[in-house]
């Protein structure tokens, strides 16, 4: 892939994955767009952190294409992993360096050979209200600051493709109404973005498209209709 080619549409299909004798994921089909934001809906266990997992290249699939751009991927290389960002459900910072180091070790452990702009750490971190902390250690940090940081760190490379994991655990009404606008104008940059959430009133605010994993497969899907209202779309989530 080269330095300028874009990593979006991003798909995965027929995606299949076993662990021992259970079957985690049965045949996923799944679509992001740039300029989309996508939540995969469904109860612990229903695999959607192993399909997460698959996308960014920590899995491989027992079957099924993962395609970028219209390309069938086996492996996830360095150029991929640059314009990917993953945001796991546990933050995984390292406690004893700042908010701004853990930025830095973050971009420079992306490759100083990528040609794309990078974020300045500390003011991504303002963006998400820790400009006062950027030099605190993390480990004093509460959960939901933490979150913050995680944050941070996964938009410092502007990646084309976001991948979060419960991204709104944590954090207080404000972060969660600050995280909202930041996603939103992330996907109005072009950025596609995918996340789970339990959070329906989140889920309901920010959106486009909700798939409902179950078992192991896709069993259900709906789409925000044109002026359609927060209210309106969280009960068609809520039906879902």
């Amino acid at each position: 892939m080269s330095p300028s080619a874009s990593v979006l549409p991003v798909e995965l299909r027929q995606i299949r994955r076993r662990f021992g004798r259970k079957a985690v994921l049965r045949g996923v089909d799944l679509r992001v767009e740039s300029g989309e934001i996508v939540a995969l809906l469904g109860a612990n266990g229903a695999g959607k952190t192993t399909l997460f997992s698959i996308l960014v290249g920590l899995l491989q699939p027992d079957e099924g294409a993962r395609c970028f751009a219209g390309a069938v991927h086996e492996d996830i290389g360095v150029e991929l992993r640059r314009r990917l960002a993953w945001l796991a459900h546990s933050p995984q910072l390292y406690g004893l360096l700042s908010a701004r180091e853990n930025v830095e070790l973050f971009v420079e452990l992306a490759g100083h050979a990528s040609t794309k702009a990078e974020l300045e750490p500390t003011a991504v971190l303002t963006r998400l209200g820790l400009g006062e902390v950027v030099e605190r250690p993390v480990q004093t940090f509460s959960r939901g600051m933490a979150q913050r940081v995680a944050l941070a760190r996964a938009l410092a490379l502007e990646p084309e493709l976001l991948i979060l994991d419960e991204p709104f655990t944590a954090l207080d009404r404000s972060g969660r109404g600050l995280l909202a606008e930041l996603l939103r104008a992330e996907a109005k940059g072009g950025a596609a973005i995918l996340l789970s959430s339990h959070d329906l009133d989140m889920v309901a605010g920010v959106v486009d498209r909700a798939l409902m994993l179950d078992e192991g497969v896709i069993r259900s899907e709906v789409a925000r209709e044109p002026g359609e209202g927060v209210e309106a779309f969280r009960a068609k989530l809520a039906a879902m």
